[in-house]
């Protein structure tokens, strides 16, 4: 198996995008994904508070989402999204750890090494 150590940064930032747009397309699981990644999906209390149809249209954006450009994805890994629902903005943020979700993950790019945990969250709670 190819690691990061193997990968050029281009490689592996290509290979990570790849497995955090498989985790996004999953999330609703109404769509089976083959090969994506282990992982959670949360929201903050302040995106909870919006309610369960508000908290459905914007899990569906995510798993859809596609803009991502050089300012809001600088390292090319599709990490970190920006939505509008009706005049609210709400973040996501993707983050890779180790499998027990304690440290940050040593090999980003193996999933065999990585968990997601994919947030939503409201910028004010950053």
């Amino acid at each position: 198996m190819t690691t990061a150590l193997d990968l050029d940064p281009v490689q592996e930032a290509a290979r990570i995008a790849a497995q955090n747009d498989a985790f996004r397309r999953s999330i609703l699981g109404t769509t089976p994904v083959a090969d994506a990644p282990q992982g959670q999906f949360v929201m903050t209390r302040g995106v909870a508070a919006l309610g369960p149809d508000a908290q459905l249209e914007l899990t569906r954006r995510v798993a859809a989402f596609d803009a991502f450009n050089a300012d809001s994805d600088p390292q090319g890994w599709h990490e970190m999204g920006v939505i509008d629902l009706e005049g609210t903005t709400v973040w996501f943020k993707l983050d890779l750890y180790d499998v027990d979700y304690t440290y940050g993950s040593p090999e980003p790019s193996d999933p065999a090494q990585s968990r997601r945990v994919l947030t939503l969250l409201l910028p004010s709670e950053y």
